[in-house]
């Protein structure tokens, strides 16, 4: 899995003591590259660990070990696992390019199914509904529609309940470059952008058509 570091200013070192129990799910309200440079800027005062945007790719603003500002506020919480703290101390907090009238674009869909898989791993999270919330679960006033009705959850809780079992990992190797890939239902997979990268053409994400485009 491919993840690039992209520091953010917005975080607090450690945990306050706190043992991570739970990723928080979130949509961004606007798209690339506007929406990683707020994250980015110390004028938002907030932050996410990770963000996937709608191309595939996974970006990391904030170590996992240190505390992102990304779901600090509570508002009439509906989340069980609360405790009356900071939920930031407890959370890996994910961020998802685009808006929540939107739905996630297959490519960033499974992105974020293999990051939560390697996040659900290496924390010991289980896999139900109060370990992997939307941030309405914690703000229900404000963030009531983050990350919004067409986040695929069923989806993603289906998957994350099947493992890895039925994916193969594989390296990809084009002209020396080697990118990450998967072979699925007998299908081998790469990101787009990097193959298309590789063979030194454009990539652009169309919004109004929901298409990837590519150009010399």
């Amino acid at each position: 899995m491919d993840i690039k570091w992209t520091p953010s200013p917005n975080f607090t070192k450690g945990r306050n003591g706190k043992k991570i129990i739970a990723i928080v799910d979130h949509i961004t309200a606007g798209y690339m590259p506007g929406c990683l440079n707020w994250l980015c800027n110390p004028r938002a005062k907030a932050s996410a660990h990770y963000l996937v945007t709608r191309d595939g790719s996974i970006y990391q603003l904030v170590k996992d070990e240190n505390t992102a500002w990304h779901a600090g506020n509570v508002k009439k919480p509906s989340w069980k696992l609360y405790d009356g703290s900071n939920p930031n101390y407890y959370t890996i907090g994910i961020e998802h390019e685009g808006f929540p009238h939107e739905g996630l674009t297959e490519a960033q869909y499974q992105a974020s199914l293999m990051l939560h898989r390697f996040l659900v791993k290496r924390f010991e999270i289980p896999i139900d509904e109060e370990h992997i919330i939307g941030h309405h679960k914690i703000d229900g006033v404000r963030k009531a529609n983050c990350p919004g009705p067409k986040f695929p959850w069923d989806r993603l809780f289906n998957d994350l309940g099947k493992g890895e079992e039925d994916v193969v990992r594989i390296k990809v190797l084009f002209d020396g470059r080697e990118m990450d890939g998967f072979i699925k239902d007998g299908k081998a997979y790469v990101e787009v952008r990097k193959l298309c990268e590789a063979l030194g053409l454009k990539v652009y994400w169309n919004e109004k058509e929901k298409k990837v485009e590519v150009s010399r």
